[in-house]
This record gives structure tokens, sequence and C-alpha cells, in this order.
């Protein structure tokens, strides 16, 4: 699949009171994770009005720094949809998404995202990215965590397999 993106001056979607009665719905998911001992987010997968999946942060619970609310929103609508692709839904989340739940956003192809709190609302409650935003743009080797390429042509082999594989499906 390759992600095609809708260039446009206004790239602002306008919201409706539907989207304000999913917003809530995402917003109540965060409340009733702090009182389940989660943490503070919550998310809305919908398709033509319709949610087809929701996530709340499960972290703490099950023990997985990727429970994020979103997703799990989208692991819960893929499986239900029996499709990686949520192309043509729109994601509701308490809070601006982080880096890795951005970038699973972008992945799964979701078309819109509508977010409540802002990273800097994060922040000021000790949930602050803003150290893996830095680190992106840098150079692997320089980053906190360093990397280091290690057996790249042995590894290259995998690559040339699916280049060359005529029946692959795409993502």
């Amino acid at each position: 699949m390759k992600i095609e993106f809708d260039i446009r001056l206004d790239k602002s979607p306008q919201p409706t009171t539907d989207d304000e009665r999913f917003m809530r719905m995402a917003i109540d998911l965060s409340k009733r994770s702090v009182e389940k001992g989660g943490g503070p987010f919550g998310a809305v997968i919908v398709r033509d009005g319709e949610v087809i999946a929701s996530g709340s942060n499960s972290v703490t619970l099950l023990n997985d720094p990727t429970a994020h609310a979103e997703v799990c929103a989208i692991r819960e609508a893929c499986r239900r949809e029996g499709t990686f692709s949520l192309k043509g839904c729109t994601i509701y989340t308490s809070c601006e998404p982080c880096p890795m739940c951005l970038s699973s956003i972008y992945w799964a192809g979701i078309d819109r995202i509508f977010y409540a709190n802002t990273r800097g609302d994060a922040a000021a409650i000790d949930f602050d990215d803003s150290f893996i935003y830095d680190q992106i743009p840098m150079d692997p080797a320089d980053r906190t965590i360093p990397s280091v390429q290690l057996l790249h042509k042995e590894a290259l082999e995998a690559f040339r397999l699916w280049d060359e594989k005529s029946d692959k499906v795409e993502y």
C-alpha cells in the first residue's frame, strides 16, 4: 500500500457536532482509564459515522510500552475489520498523538486526526515526548540510544527476496 496525501491549502478538517460527540467518547475513555489505573488517554476510530473501535492507555495495566490508546484502538479496528488498512477512517484521540502513535496512524492509513489535549499539556503532567521528537532527525549513532549498523549485506537478501516476489501484499 502506498500512502498518498491530500495536498490542500486548508488542511484542517472542519469539526462537526458528530466530531464533537466522538471526541467526547475519547475523552470519557481517558477518564475511565485513569480510574482503572491506566494512563489518561483515550481514542476512538470511526468509519462512515460508526465507531469501529476504541482504546485507552493500558501501558501499566498490560506491562506493554506500546499499549497507547491510539495503538490499542488501531489494533482492535484492524482485528475487527480484518485488514491492516484503515483508509476511510477518522481517529479521535484525547491528546495529540506521540511519535509512535502518529506513525501508527500514518501506517494504518487513517484519513483524519482530531485531538483534544496538546503535547504541551501532556508534558505538563510528565508525559513529555519531546526527547523522542528531538532524537528522530539525529544521525542514528548520535542518539541517546546509539544505533550500530550490522550485517547490512546479509540483511539485504530479505529485501531482494521481497522485491522479486510476485505475489506480495504491499502495504
